[in-house]
């Protein structure tokens, strides 16, 4: 297989085998005009089969997202063809505007505006609830 390698950019590295999709439709890559690779099941040491995602365009994505569907990935940042930076992510305390609450009673089926915010409450069980009702989040897997 051959994928070539981006100029400015970033790869979307150390994501478990199966997330790929579900970070490429979250993070809305489907709307950017560049190009994005999506390499499925690629054989790793490490985890023995991950995902990696190439897109050849210089923007941010949303740390957020991908630490509460995958936390241990890492962001590459490619600049003329060279690795600049590397990050990695973790469960965020908070998801703002990434999940929405699905109790009809809570505040924000009524009041449009408000933000939908979750906070972490069991990091081991990465378990997410409404700041306002308390309902518990779907999981994202």
């Amino acid at each position: 297989m051959n994928i070539d390698s981006i100029r400015n950019g970033l790869v979307i590295d150390h994501i478990s085998a199966g997330n790929g999709m579900k970070i490429y439709e979250l993070l809305g890559l489907g709307e950017l005009d560049c190009s994005i690779a999506i390499i499925k099941n690629a054989g790793s040491r490490k985890m023995g089969k991950k995902d990696i995602i190439k897109i050849d365009a210089d923007l941010s994505v949303d740390l957020d997202i991908l630490g509460y569907v995958d936390p241990g990935i890492t962001i590459n940042v490619i600049k003329e063809g060279v690795l600049v930076e590397k990050k990695t992510v973790d469960l965020p305390e908070t998801l703002t505007n990434v999940l929405k609450c699905k109790n009809p009673r809570c505040i924000t089926s009524t009041e449009q505006e408000l933000k939908h915010v979750f906070k972490l409450t069991d990091r081991e069980k990465r378990i997410y609830r409404c700041i306002y009702c308390e309902t518990k989040a779907s999981d994202a897997k």
